[in-house]
């Protein structure tokens, strides 16, 4: 075995590059300088203490710097420990302490930030010792790489300390040694028929998060492939520019999740230049449930763009198995399993059914598990394997699951049943093929039927005024302490009971089941973790407790 460290190293010896975009600003370096920086900056951490085997947390936006650091860290053999930025600020308190809890959690032994987020973490006493990243950067520069010793490398030391994305006051740190990280990476390029010559890697996705660290980044450092990278906030604040990154620079493998693609077939649509997306051939979708409709929508609006339907990859990945749990072969495009409703809500199982019916579900198949893993799917209670499309909790167990949490016994016990990952998602095989159906926790059980809440926020975000992938549904109690669900919705403008008693129609006709209740609120309004995934058991605490605050009727 070997260590991210060793492989990093043979990589710069690689001829390619990686380019920084920012806003429209572009810089280009080969890996190997970037490599030679990143040397640096490792003797600068070992200036500052930090020893083999220390967590080194880092809190910055996307730059070239936080790159660098990185990757120095694990040329100082030490662990990294990547922080989420706040999604919006006014939950600047809240970020604030969920930072300070996930260092505590994580034993850091030095904080690296960047200067403008100094004001707001600031320092406590107890804290960890901590260096701002230009200073870090300017003391590696003046160091030189010639300054680094490779210390001793261990396979099994860790390399990655993810914690889970979520607002839980006890956020757990999903530990992912070296070796663990080298099994997942390595059948992501043998599944992905990696081409270290003509493959170029876009991303734009969080470096705090596994699809964004370990896929996207993690890959193309280990292997010189081409890269361009720019920031979360250079989509967010003009989506199209991930679409003109992959058309400028020839991209042929990026990734995203559902909402992220629904953005980008909207800009594609209303682009008055036509691209250049006929390199893509790994346009992987994950991180959230896959909605067939929206992928059919960016299949149409990329084809005057030359985006071919086979390039389109559903994915399954979470970070207890580094990333990637099931992969498609590249090309195959989407597949989809067509299943009857009523049957799966009543019996969970999954019925064939015609395509379009009334009564059908569609959901996508998402590949087969990576080298060195394997999947079963079980009865939650009894852990009973089941058969073909007999819907369960899927698990997983092989080469790059997580050996546990961070310090957390208790969570870790939990997680493994007979020394398979309990993934907490409930899914059904074809074959060899996964397919997912949502989260056993999301389930809403009404009447004895399992309603997705998948279903029911999609029939809400279809009604005009709504803000789509701004909607959560979750179980209530409804009158004389029935089992019910409410509907919490984002909107564009002013409430009225128009609108209202539109989104109860529409999720009642959609699921054969009308809504307790239904709440409109202001954008921005609906908890997400930072990754922007949806967060319905707090939306649901939030609703309970009545702090939601209602758009005022106009």
């Amino acid at each position: 075995m070997d260590t991210l460290t060793e492989r990093i190293q043979a990589a710069a010896e690689h001829a390619s590059s990686i380019t920084f975009v920012s806003g429209d600003a572009q810089v280009t370096l080969p890996w190997a300088q970037l490599h030679d920086e990143a040397r640096g900056v490792a003797a600068a951490l070992a200036a500052e203490g930090v020893r083999p085997g220390d967590h080194v947390a880092l809190l910055g936006p996307t730059t070239r710097e936080l790159v660098t650091t990185i990757q120095a860290i694990w040329l100082a053999g030490a662990t990294v420990v990547a922080l989420p930025l706040p999604m919006r600020l006014a939950s600047i308190e809240e970020f604030v302490a969920q930072t300070r809890e996930r260092i505590a959690r994580a034993d850091v032994r030095l904080l690296v930030i960047d200067p403008q987020l100094s004001a707001f973490v600031e320092p406590e006493e107890g804290d960890p010792a901590r260096i701002e990243l230009d200073a870090l950067a300017t003391e590696g520069a003046r160091l030189g790489g010639a300054a680094w010793s490779m210390p001793a490398q261990d396979p099994n030391s860790l390399a990655i300390l993810q914690f889970t994305s979520g607002s839980t006051s006890e956020p757990k740190g999903v530990m992912l040694p070296h070796h663990t990280i080298l099994a997942n990476l390595d059948a992501i390029a043998e599944r992905g028929k990696l081409d270290l010559d003509n493959d170029c890697f876009v991303s734009w996705l969080p470096l705090y998060h596994d699809m964004g660290l370990v896929g996207l980044l993690g890959l193309p450092m280990i292997s010189g492939t081409r890269m361009v990278l720019g920031a979360p906030q250079d989509f967010t604040g003009r989506p199209s520019r991930w679409m003109e990154w992959i058309s400028e620079h020839a991209g042929t493998v990026t990734a995203g999740p559902n909402f992220a693609w629904a953005l980008a077939a909207r800009s594609l649509r209303r682009s008055k230049e036509t691209l250049d997306l006929s390199h893509l051939r790994v346009a992987l979708n994950g991180a959230e449930p896959i909605d067939p409709t929206s992928v059919r929508e960016l299949i149409d609006a990329g084809a005057r763009h030359g985006l071919r339907p086979g390039a389109i990859f559903p994915a399954f990945g979470m970070a207890e198995v580094a990333i990637a749990g099931t992969f498609p072969d590249p090309m195959a495009g989407l597949r989809t399993d067509p299943v009857d409703r009523g049957v799966l809500e009543n019996e969970r199982y999954a019925a064939p059914a015609p395509v379009g019916g009334e009564r059908t579900r569609e959901f996508a198949l998402l590949g087969r598990p990576m080298a060195g893993l394997e999947m079963r799917v079980v009865d939650p209670a009894t852990g009973h394997e089941l058969a073909d499309r007999e819907v369960g909790e899927l698990e997983l167990r092989g080469t790059s699951v997580t050996p546990g949490y961070y310090r957390n016994a208790e969570a870790t016990e939990a997680m493994f049943r007979d020394g398979w990952l309990r993934t907490g998602d409930l899914a059904y095989t074809l074959g060899a093929e996964l397919v997912l159906c949502g989260r056993i926790k999301d389930v809403i059980i009404v009447g004895g039927r399992n309603i997705f809440p998948e279903d029911v926020e999609r029939a809400a975000a279809a009604v005009e005024g709504v803000r789509p992938g701004n909607v959560i549904a979750f179980g209530v109690e409804g009158r004389r302490g029935a089992e019910a669900f409410a509907v919490v919705a984002e909107i564009k403008g002013e409430s009225n009971d128009v609108l209202q008693r539109e989104v109860h129609d529409r999720v009642r006709d959609a699921c054969g089941h009308p809504p307790h209740d239904v709440v409109l609120v202001p954008a921005g309004t609906l908890p997400k973790t930072s990754s922007g995934k949806l967060q319905r058991s707090l939306c649901r605490q939030r609703y309970l407790d009545g702090t939601l605050e209602p758009v005022n009727a106009g």
